[in-house]
């Protein structure tokens, strides 16, 4: 079957599990195919293609309600709504989403890039569709790693006690990005390796009801009979007892076996939990056995060999560089310990896993527990380092300001993906991290120029006893400079100034130093002078440095990868309110009041005008502007 020619779901109803199949060899290879050219989440949609099938043949959307967890795993969802053939542009500037999103699709319904959201979604859907008396079904699919996340298990409560008709579907393939952990992991392993459930159920009541002279007694009783056997026997006891029938495990990749499931799940009145065991990575041999989360997403690479596609010689990663940082000065403190949220491999912090297995921790995907744990590990005397996305950060919000920041403890945030990370697009950019930290008492936030500075900045902070030290990098490499064999600490809260000038300052740090360097040398040619200062710290502010730089009476523009609303830019402008600078004139660049989509981190910039063009024209009027006033 020619993929490319589906349009919407409705051509499922006709097939045969054998048409089934061959649409689901010629899925994945479609899948391979297009993915080896463009990169994305590769594995968890191979793992998916026959529930996904499945799914569409069996229910009625967008009738009936899909309700994505987390979203990687949409992309087969995406080929039978008809949008393979966007498949060239998926996760490119302009192109198709990665994640599911609504302005594309009457059948993406919901939004979502990060994990543990589907069932809360679900249960206010359900709640909506009863208040109005409609009659369809709400399917949330929400993966095994997932459910170690609490707004997860605080939905499955709920959903339970008030007995809603939702069928959630747990695709269930031992992994999220990395090996998932901790005892509900433990737990469905067991499961998948008992019998299944409902088969166990319903014999055990067949059987009691047969015994011989005392049927009638137990035909009585059989329910509670029933319901006591079943924790001899039933390790999915667990969902029963949050009020869901537990239906499985089925065969994620067996038509017949998920059909039946299915059709049981739609007959059955009040909450339903289909547990589903997948592969991921099925059907491509090099996602298929990868055991640590490599392939979950990935950039271009070779079908053949799965080899992939990468610059001949880079720089180190950021995210390396930082937790090898970590792992160095780990060897010479016995305090400091790792946290991670499921990152393991996205923060680079195998090398520390391996090196220090008792002073790693991966908590699963519970940002809110990792960062009161590391409050918990700081208050006893430990030097706890807290590697999270920025976008994963903003979960740990209340943690952070409760735990952390009112108890002043010694943890080290190492902030990754801060600015823009493109392709995953609006649900992951790094962007609002500044705005929710900078105002927190205690707090010292800081980002470096070059990977240089970040080890000695690494350094800084686990030699720092005064409180919560945050310390932003971004995503990718860096710029390949000379590394110091000495380590050493930077002073709190001083900038550097990196080219002296007395026309206009720059006020910057981090990603866009070069765009501040490249406007002061066209400048230079033209007889006039920059002053380019990087403003390592955000907070505290550099406020010797600042008084001089307004004293000179220079404009100032101040540049951020980040939201300009509560960012940099306004401190400076809070602080020249505050001292009285009224006659200073500040010119702030950064991203305004928007949510930015997926693209190159280069079309991005374009865009939101970070860029040497926009920056060389407004420092133009303001030198001008001053001249006229001169």
């Amino acid at each position: 079957m020619d993929v490319l020619s589906i349009k919407d779901p409705s051509f499922l109803k006709d097939l045969s599990i054998e048409q089934l199949e061959d649409l689901s060899q010629h899925i994945r290879d479609f899948l391979i195919e297009k993915l080896s050219i463009t990169g994305g989440h590769i594995g968890p949609n191979l793992g998916v293609v026959e529930l996904t099938i499945a799914l569409h043949k069996s229910f009625n959307s967008p009738k009936d309600k899909f309700i994505w967890d987390v979203g990687h795993q949409s992309y087969v969802h995406k080929i039978l709504t008809g949008r393979a053939k966007d498949f060239d542009s998926i996760r490119q500037y302009k192109g198709l989403s990665g994640f599911p999103k609504r302005s594309e699709s009457e059948h993406d319904i919901w939004e979502t890039g990060h994990s543990s959201t589907s069932l809360s979604a679900a249960m206010g859907m359900a709640i909506a569709r009863d208040l109005r008396g409609e009659n369809h079904h709400i399917v949330p699919i929400i993966g095994d790693g997932a459910l170690t996340g609490g707004m997860a298990l605080e939905a499955l409560n709920h959903i339970g006690h008030e007995k809603k008709n939702i069928i959630v579907v747990l695709n269930d393939n031992e992994m999220s990005i990395a090996p998932n952990v901790g005892a509900l992991h433990n737990m469905l392993g067991r499961v998948r390796t008992a019998s299944k459930y409902n088969f166990v159920k319903d014999e055990m009541e067949s059987l009691l009801k047969k015994i011989p002279a005392v049927g009638g007694k137990v035909a009585s009783t059989a329910e509670r009979i029933k319901d006591s056997f079943k924790y001899f026997f039933v390790p999915g006891i667990f969902f029963e007892e949050l009020g869901f029938t537990y239906l499985g495990p089925v065969d994620g990749h067996d038509f017949d076996d998920l059909f039946d499931s299915l059709r049981n799940a739609k007959k059955t009145e009040g909450p339903v939990l289909l547990h589903v065991v997948t592969k991921k990575g099925k059907g491509y041999k090099p996602a298929e056995t990868d055991k640590i989360g490599t392939w979950h997403g990935t950039g271009p690479y070779k079908i053949e060999t799965g080899a992939f596609v990468k610059p001949v010689t880079s720089p180190p990663a950021w995210s390396k560089l930082v937790s090898e940082t970590v792992r160095t000065l780990a060897r010479q403190d016995e305090r400091i310990v790792a946290i991670t949220p499921a990152m393991p491999v996205g923060s680079k912090l195998e090398g520390f896993q391996q090196e220090f297995p008792n002073r790693f921790f991966d908590v699963g995907i519970a940002e809110q527990h990792a960062t009161t744990l590391a409050a918990g590990l700081a208050i006893d005397g430990m030097k706890p380092f807290l590697a999270i996305y920025s976008t994963f950060l903003q979960r740990a919000y209340d943690q952070l300001v409760h735990d952390i920041c009112r108890q002043n403890l010694n943890v080290f945030i190492g902030v990754d993906r801060a600015g823009l990370v493109g392709a995953d697009g609006e649900t992951h950019q790094g962007v609002f991290d500044i705005a929710f930290l900078r105002h927190l008492p205690n707090i010292v936030l800081m980002m470096p120029k070059d990977e240089n500075e970040g080890q000695h900045m690494v350094y800084t902070a686990l030699h720092y006893d005064d409180g919560p030290i945050v310390m932003r990098f971004p995503r990718g490499n860096g710029l390949g400079v000379p590394l110091d064999e000495q380590l050493c600490e930077i002073p709190i809260g001083s900038w550097e100034i990196l080219r002296e000038g007395r026309d206009l300052a720059i006020l910057t740090f981090g990603t866009t130093i070069p765009l501040a360097l490249e406007a002061a040398e066209y400048f230079s040619k033209k007889g006039i002078s920059i002053k380019v200062v990087n403003a390592r710290f955000i907070k505290p502010l550099d406020e010797e440095m600042l008084r001089q730089i307004f004293q000179e009476n220079m404009p100032i523009i101040t540049i951020e990868e980040a939201v300009l609303q509560g960012g940099f830019g306004s401190s400076i402008l809070e602080f020249a309110h505050d001292q009285a600078y009224h006659h200073v004139n500040i010119q702030r660049m950064g991203i305004h009041d928007q949510f930015i989509e997926h693209g190159s981190v280069n079309k991005l910039l374009e865009e939101i005008g970070l860029t040497t063009e926009n920056l060389i024209q407004l420092a133009n009027s303001m030198i001008q502007k001053l001249a006229k006033r001169a």
